[in-house]
C-alpha cells in the first residue's frame, strides 16, 4: 500500500472529529487544512499536527502533493467545491449530505467518472460493523422475509447553532439528520415507490420536523422521522416475518444489536444481544475502506455506490415535496 496524502477542507466540529480517526488509519498521511478562515486553518493544524495550512482553495486542488481531499466544509458549498476538485482530478469523500437533491448527486458521479476519481458520501453508518452485521442477519433469513423498517433521529438544536436554522446555508432537519434514517431504510428495504411526509417547514422555508411513510417497489414500507426541534428515541429497526432485529441508539453509529428471532422466548424475553468495538470516533471503518478502495483504483465503494447515494437522494426529493404540497409552503430554500 502506498501512502495517500490527505487535505481536510473545512475546519467544523465534524472535521475535529474525523481527523483523529484518519490518523489511526494506515495508508494515509494528512499534510494540509484548508478552511476560509486563515487563522482557523493554522489553528486546527497546530492541534492535529498537520504539516501546513491554507486560505486558498485553488491552492489545495491544484497541489500536484494532493491526492485525495476530505470535504467537511458548509452543506451549501459541497457541490461546488466538489466538482471543482474532481475536475482537478482530486478524489474526494465529501461529508454528508454530499448534495441537496439527486439531480446534483448524479452530475457529482458523472464528473467523476468523466475524470477518473474516487467519489464517495461520508455515510459512516454504513461501514459500522453492527450495522453490516445487521445487513448479513437480514440478508441471511434471520427474521424471515423482511417487511418493514423503522428510524428516527430527533433531537433539539438551540439557535446557537446557526448554520442548522439558516435554509441558504443548506439547513433544517431532512438533509443533515433524516438522511440517516432514509439511508437506512433505503439499505434494509431498496428503491422506493412513493412517499408521504407531514412535517413542519417555517415561512423561511427551513424544515424542522418531518415524519414519513415510505412504500417499497417490493410492497415493504418504512417509517421514518427526523427533527431539529424535538427528541425522538434513537434506534432503529428491521421486521420480518419471523422476528426484528434492533440497532441501539444512536443507531447510525451504535455498538449494540438486539436479534429477537430463533422462536418465541427468543423473540419475546430473551433476545440475542451482540456487541461490537468502536475503532475511534466511529468513523474507522469507513476511512479505512476508502483508503483501500482508492488503492484498488475503484471510482466508488459499493457498499455506498452511486446508485446507492442518488436512491436515498429521490426519497428525500419526495419527502421535500410532499412536505411542500402538505403544509402549501416552499420547500427548503437550499433544496
Amino acid at each position: 500500500m502506498t501512502t495517500q496524502t490527505w487535505a481536510i477542507v473545512g475546519t467544523g466540529q465534524i472535521s475535529h472529529t474525523v481527523v483523529p480517526d484518519l490518523q489511526r488509519c494506515e495508508g494515509a498521511e494528512i499534510t494540509l487544512v484548508y478552511s476560509r478562515d486563515g487563522l482557523k486553518a493554522q489553528e486546527f493544524a497546530a492541534e492535529h499536527g498537520i504539516a501546513a495550512s491554507t486560505s486558498d482553495f485553488e491552492a489545495v486542488i491544484n497541489d500536484p502533493l494532493i491526492d485525495v481531499i476530505y470535504l467537511a466544509a458548509p452543506i451549501s458549498t459541497h457541490v461546488e467545491l466538489t466538482r471543482r476538485a474532481l475536475t482537478a482530478g482530486k478524489h474526494v469523500l465529501v461529508e454528508k449530505p454530499m448534495a441537496t437533491n439527486a439531480r446534483d448527486a448524479a452530475a457529482l458521479f458523472d464528473t467523476a467518472r468523466e475524470h477518473h476519481v474516487f467519489l464517495m458520501e461520508g455515510m459512516w453508518m454504513k461501514f459500522n460493523p453492527a450495522f453490516q452485521h445487521l445487513l448479513q442477519e437480514i440478508r441471511g433469513g434471520r427474521i424471515g422475509e423482511v417487511t418493514a423498517a423503522r428510524a428516527s433521529y430527533g433531537m433539539p438544536f438551540p439557535k446557537e447553532f446557526a448554520s442548522k436554522w439558516d435554509p441558504q446555508r443548506s439547513g433544517g432537519a431532512l438533509l443533515d439528520q433524516g438522511i440517516y434514517p432514509l439511508t437506512f431504510a433505503y439499505c434494509a428495504l431498496g428503491a422506493h415507490s412513493s412517499v408521504a411526509a407531514a412535517g413542519t417547514l417555517l415561512d423561511n422555508g427551513l424544515d424542522t420536523t418531518e415524519h414519513m411513510t415510505v412504500a417499497f417497489t417490493n410492497g415493504t414500507y418504512a417509517q421514518c422521522s427526523s427533527s431539529m426541534v424535538e427528541f425522538m428515541e434513537l434506534t432503529a429497526t428491521v421486521s420480518g416475518t419471523r422476528g426484528w432485529i434492533t440497532i441501539n441508539s444512536p443507531f447510525w453509529n451504535s455498538a449494540d444489536l438486539e436479534i429477537h428471532a430463533d422462536g418465541w422466548e427468543k423473540i419475546i424475553s430473551d433476545p440475542a444481544r451482540e456487541h461490537f468495538e468502536l475503532e475511534g470516533n466511529g468513523y474507522v471503518p469507513m476511512l479505512r475502506a476508502v483508503i483501500g478502495a482508492i488503492d484498488d483504483g475503484l471510482l466508488e465503494h459499493p457498499l455506498h455506490s452511486a446508485d446507492d447515494t442518488i436512491g436515498v437522494f429521490r426519497m428525500i426529493d419526495d419527502v421535500f415535496a410532499s412536505l411542500q404540497a402538505a403544509t402549501g409552503r416552499g420547500a427548503a430554500a437550499a433544496h
